[in-house]
């Protein structure tokens, strides 16, 4: 039976929504901030890279929902996002309904609202939308209400990315929600399936698909690369990151050995991990290869627009990696296979953004191309000079 949610959008909408459509049905785009889909389970707000929050409809009146909690305390948080609200209008509401219930012989403490909506550090911070049933946050969209049922662990996300003990800011720092996202983009996957990431790099895609409940399977060119994922891995064994991951069981990490080439199980105790060194334009992966998910080389660091010169240098050298790197690809993967792959796309001086002139070689070579993807799902900082441009292929 499906269930309808609603999700709050990251800064990135139009990548976050691609990542639900990727995994769900009937998704609806509300505003560049909200988006409804539907789902036969209730969705994990810490697999979900680019949404904020997630919500479901309240099917009852506010006032009617608010006065049968359990008794205690209530913590209430008030998001607007109906047109024409502003930071006034929504604290009202909240305290509207506070003067309700209080008449009603109820606690209740509102959550300050320094904007209209609540944002995801102070949802977070005061508990809101967690297994608290007396701590929640409701969204109003108009006439339409819905409740909290989960807010991204912005704190969680912060710790596995800047605690890491081998990091490289050489080449580049791939956000953990990111490659969440990368890998959600793949679609559905079952678990244990194996994910694989050629570019690993320090291992931020291996991480994720991990944690994600996949078999995580890294190789890169830089052998220093690789003694950092295996580094980065371990520790994050070692620091329980698995705690409260696949559906609240705990998972011990193990490396999966590719000396005979044969798929070992993932057990119910065990996520396991490959690694090896070998260059991605003529590397032969072990098998089996479930989802290919990415980011490829990006070009040197930028810190000013390139002058035309230097972007044509830049276009051939990563142009020629990513083309070789799918060449070699696509005969070691089976028809139907997953590919998402970030590359670049530099900051031009009218604030577009110019991309690698490549998908019509990419078709030729044997990948269907997401039309999502042609337009350009472009990943950026404000005002960053190397952005990264998502790639959605699967294999003709």
């Amino acid at each position: 039976m499906f269930m309808k949610y609603l999700a709050i959008l990251g800064r990135q909408p139009e990548i976050s929504l691609a990542e639900l459509e990727a995994l769900f049905s009937n998704v609806q785009g509300i505003n560049k901030n909200l988006a409804t889909f539907d789902s036969t389970t209730p969705p994990d707000i810490n697999r979900l890279g680019g949404c904020l929050k997630l919500a479901i409809p309240l099917n009852k009146k506010p006032l009617e929902y608010m006065a049968n909690l359990p008794a205690g305390k209530i913590t209430l948080g008030l998001s607007d996002y109906s047109k024409n609200t502003t930071k006034k209008t929504a604290s009202m509401e909240a305290l509207k309904l506070k003067k309700i219930l209080v008449r009603h012989g109820r606690s209740i403490r509102v959550v300050e609202n320094k904007e209209a909506i609540l944002s995801t550090a102070t949802s977070l911070h005061n508990g809101l939308g967690g297994k608290n049933d007396r701590k929640i946050e409701l969204i109003k969209i108009n006439n339409d209400w819905y409740k909290v049922i989960g807010v991204q662990d912005i704190e969680k996300y912060a710790k596995r990315d800047q605690n890491r003990p081998a990091r490289d800011a050489k080449v580049g720092m791939l956000p953990p929600k990111l490659a969440q996202i990368l890998i959600n983009l793949c679609g559905p996957l079952k678990p244990g399936s194996t994910v694989l990431d050629p570019f690993c790099g320090t291992g931020v895609v291996l991480q994720e698909a991990l944690l994600m409940g996949y078999r995580a399977y890294g190789t890169d060119l830089n052998e220093r690369m690789i003694e950092y994922s295996s580094k980065n891995l371990e520790w994050l064994s070692e620091k329980n990151f698995f705690l409260g991951h696949f559906g609240g069981h705990d998972r011990e990490l193990g490396r999966s050995p590719r000396d005979d080439g044969r798929e070992r199980p993932v057990s119910q105790e065990k996520c396991f991990f490959s690694l090896s060194q070998g260059d991605a334009t003529n590397f032969q992966w072990d098998q089996p290869i479930d989802a290919v998910a990415c980011e490829g080389y990006l070009g040197k660091p930028m810190s000013k627009i390139p002058t035309e010169i230097e972007l044509k240098e830049q276009k051939q050298e990563c142009g020629a990696i990513v083309t070789g790197f799918l060449k070699n690809l696509v005969s070691q993967i089976e028809s139907g296979t997953p590919v998402v792959i970030a590359i670049p796309a530099w900051l031009r001086e009218d604030g577009r953004h110019e991309r690698l002139d490549i998908l019509d070689l990419i078709t030729d070579m044997g990948y269907n191309v997401n039309n999502k993807s042609r337009e350009g799902l472009i990943y950026c900082r404000e005002k960053q000079i190397v952005a990264r441009d998502i790639l959605i292929l699967r294999k003709k």
